[in-house]
């Protein structure tokens, strides 16, 4: 993609997971280290369903904080804790130089029948990023839905409820991925005719296992398209699923460019090679070192 007025480079930034294993240790670090000279804005980590990784989001935060001097975005929920055990891991990140957050409701745990807020917990995000905001010590990310959250009454809740959460303090929003750029204008119009003024990030999912993603996309009430569908299915037929994955990502990203959006969040899955080369294919190189530049 060559750039023009309306497609200049993006701001990138990645999201990963914490590792529960040695294994998935090596694949994060290994993650890290192929996409941190592209120099992304900020990175997040994210917090398991019911809190579940919430000594493991922290210690890999601090880690890559620590040893790549990335700008970090740790996600921070609502669930399985109460409000003085929410601030004190707040407090623990400000500790070690984290002064972002991805402040979130949180999932449920898995077998349980919906969110139901701790006893002495906050109730609602928005509890959380008031709490939050009030300590003044953070910048303030939260999600954002282009299409029905599963638990919304409608797309117009969902607008209204991320009005709340930036009214509440926060600064930005990440939105869930989606497959189709103009999935994302129609949510960001109905943002600004809401009187949201506040950057909405594009959330960013490159298909690594389309059968997979497919499957994700429903459970979070994300639009499958048919067209898109029909052609994994031709592609994974030829053993073309790479170049595919590679080429719609590309698309999606450039049209978004092309819209005016200047910043993209991918959600890495802990795999940076698909990323990376949409990246390149953006014109997102790699920063030198200074070691490398004498």
């Amino acid at each position: 993609m060559t750039q023009t007025a309306q497609t200049k480079t993006p701001n990138i930034s990645f999201e990963f997971f914490p590792p529960q294993n040695l294994e998935a240790s090596f694949r994060l670090w290994d993650t890290v280290r192929a996409l941190s000279p592209l120099d992304p804005t900020f990175v997040s980590v994210t917090y398991g369903a019911g809190g579940t990784t919430r000594e493991l989001t922290h210690d890999a935060v601090a880690t890559i904080h620590k040893n790549y001097g990335l700008n970090m975005a740790a996600h921070l929920t609502c669930v399985s804790a109460t409000r003085e055990e929410t601030l004190a891991i707040a407090n623990s990140y400000a500790e070690v130089g984290v002064t972002e957050i991805v402040a979130l409701r949180g999932d449920p745990p898995k077998g349980s029948d919906g969110f139901a807020p701790h006893p002495g917990g906050f109730n609602n995000s928005i509890e959380l990023i008031e709490a939050l905001a009030d300590t003044g010590k953070f910048r303030l990310r939260v999600g954002a839905y282009p299409e029905k959250h599963p638990e919304a009454r409608d797309t117009a809740a969902d607008v209204e409820f991320l009005k709340r959460k930036i009214d509440a303090g926060a600064h930005s929003a990440i939105t869930q991925f989606f497959f189709e750029a103009d999935t994302f204008f129609r949510f960001r119009d109905a943002c600004v005719k809401a009187g949201i003024d506040a950057p909405i990030i594009p959330g960013i999912l490159p298909i690594e296992n389309w059968k997979g993603t497919r499957n994700f996309a429903r459970r979070c009430g994300t639009s499958v398209p048919q067209w898109l569908d029909d052609a994994f299915e031709n592609a994974t037929a030829q053993g073309q699923e790479g170049l595919l994955s590679t080429a719609q990502c590309t698309e999606l990203c450039s049209d978004l460019l092309e819209g005016g959006v200047e910043d993209l969040h991918f959600y890495t899955l802990n795999k940076p090679a698909l990323t990376r080369d949409v990246c390149h294919a953006l014109g997102v190189t790699p920063k030198a070192s200074l070691e490398n530049v004498a």
